[in-house]
């Protein structure tokens, strides 16, 4: 449904009795970015000069999953005299999380896959935190079941893979779709993360240069059922879908998967669970609240300048987003050219569940809907009844182009979102808004980079991945990935080239 139709199906649908419960519902934006970040792109209002000038050896900028990391691995080689500076209060970028009087939920990253052999830095970090003990997962951070579950044709089935009313068709282009990721998973470029192999293996291009949808067309899998799932499938890790997603990318979703994958991890708070974890060993060098607005260069060195403190050091980590990198970073490329997709999370607090909800799964997934629909932050306690929940309900606007949907993400008000949201879930569940005490919305403009057809090949990804002379760029968009692993090797790969050149 296109977006006009959608918001009039909104309209319509909350006309009534609903439609009043609607507007018993308490929330607001939360958590919103863009003040700041327009006043860094924009220079308005300035900045003020710093109070002070620190020497020390390296700065790490940008605490999301990336900064945590090259934290985490500077100081577990030893290396202690480094500062690291996030713009927001909060820390983890889009792992960051919430609490209310129901339970913690996350903002964005809600799952950790279980981490096989090539993910050798996440067992590592799993191993330090206690998930991983003599190669067994620990069972209390596995995803209790029912982990997945689908809305079609009326009812719920169990897994996100269209079955209700499925042809023999979709069946048999679904184990041909199968056996084509078998055989990509095989060729060993397909990893997580990315350059796992060290070079040793390059990806295929000629797959980066075609949309995924092409790359369906071409081996003749046109089953409707199919086409939507992958679609889906991009829409939620990439923030994207087929025609905007490379079709290395797109194989890349799949490929990357363990045949019999057992997981994924997962906690109330999400991701959040992980930040905290870093924070316990890291936490010392945080400075929160300290939005870096100026990097230039003072000869062989690097200064980086908060309105507190402005910091002398040798070496560099610039963890943040890549697009900021352009505003704030002397003699940075003028212009990123990554695309990034603007996303809607919310947090939807619930007194009771919804009548007739059924066997609710950790992911409740909508057929054809323009959401991801919702994962269930109580779905890990142990507690027998809870008749109050949190839902979190993710929205990758992918239908038009990102600065149209910035543009309305700026425009429209609060209760715009709430309808929207509400007539996207009453088509499952009748009485949602009856259920809803309160809907959180955070608005992210920039919430992670596409992996669109060109990126993996691009010659100005390449440049920002190698840097400059003691600046290094650790952020996860650089791989096209926002997943936990990739954030987590390009911080800790940053983090290595400081200890180089430092030494």
């Amino acid at each position: 449904m296109n977006r006009r139709g959608f918001v009039s199906a909104a309209l319509l649908g909350l006309s009534s009795k609903s439609g009043q419960a609607a507007r018993n519902i308490a929330g607001g934006f939360v958590n919103d970015g863009f003040p700041l970040g327009h006043r860094l792109r924009d220079r308005k209002p300035g900045f003020a000069a710093p109070k002070q000038t620190i020497r020390i050896p390296a700065v790490i900028v940008g605490g999301g999953c990336a900064g945590l990391s090259a934290a985490w691995h500077l100081n577990r080689r030893g290396f202690r005299d480094f500062v690291l500076l996030e713009m927001e209060r909060e820390t983890g970028g889009n792992a960051r999380w919430g609490q209310n009087e129901v339970s913690r939920y996350p903002w964005a990253a809600h799952y950790l896959p279980v981490a096989n052999r090539e993910s050798a830095l996440v067992r590592e970090l799993c191993t330090e935190i206690g998930l991983l003990k003599d190669g067994v997962w620990d069972e209390r951070h596995l995803c209790f079941s029912p982990q997945e579950r689908l809305y079609l044709h009326g009812r719920w089935q169990e897994g996100i893979e269209p079955e209700i009313a499925a042809t023999r068709k979709d069946h048999d282009q679904y184990k041909k779709f199968d056996t084509l990721m078998h055989e990509a998973r095989a060729t060993g470029q397909f990893t997580k993360p990315l350059e796992a192999s060290g070079g040793k293996i390059s990806p295929d291009l000629s797959l980066d240069r075609i949309n995924m949808r092409e790359w369906l067309r071409r081996n003749g899998l046109d089953s409707e059922y199919l086409q939507w799932y992958v679609n889906y499938s991009c829409r939620d890790d990439y923030g994207s879908n087929l025609d905007t997603t490379s079709a290395w990318a797109g194989i890349h979703e799949f490929a990357s998967r363990e045949p019999e994958e057992k997981g994924p991890l997962t906690w109330p708070e999400g991701n959040g669970w992980i930040v905290e974890r870093l924070k316990e060993r890291v936490g010392k060098y945080l400075k929160a609240s300290s939005p870096v607005y100026r990097i230039s260069r003072e000869g062989n060195q690097w200064k980086v300048w908060t309105e507190q403190t402005a910091y002398l050091a040798d070496a560099v980590i610039w963890a943040a987003p890549t697009f900021l990198a352009s505003y704030i970073v002397e003699g940075a490329h003028p212009k990123c050219d990554f695309v990034y997709s603007p996303w809607i999370t919310a947090n939807l607090t619930l007194r009771r569940m919804p009548d007739h909800a059924g066997d609710i799964a950790w992911d409740n997934v909508i057929y054809d809907s323009p959401s991801l629909g919702y994962v269930v932050a109580t779905h890990m306690n142990l507690t027998t009844v809870q008749p109050e929940s949190v839902w979190t309900y993710y929205w990758a606007l992918v239908d038009q182009s990102p600065a149209a949907y910035r543009k309305l993400l700026l425009e429209k008000d609060w209760s715009y979102w709430r309808d929207l949201i509400l007539a996207d879930l009453t088509r499952a569940h009748r009485d949602i808004a009856d259920c809803i005490s309160r809907i959180d919305v955070m608005r992210l403009g920039h919430a992670m980079a596409r992996p669109v057809p060109g990126f993996l090949g691009s010659p100005q990804r390449k440049r920002w991945i190698e840097g400059e002379p003691g600046l290094y760029y650790a952020n996860s968009d650089l791989s096209g990935f926002s997943i936990f692993e990739e954030a987590q090797f390009r911080g800790v790969e940053a983090a290595k080239k400081v200890l180089r050149r430092l030494s």
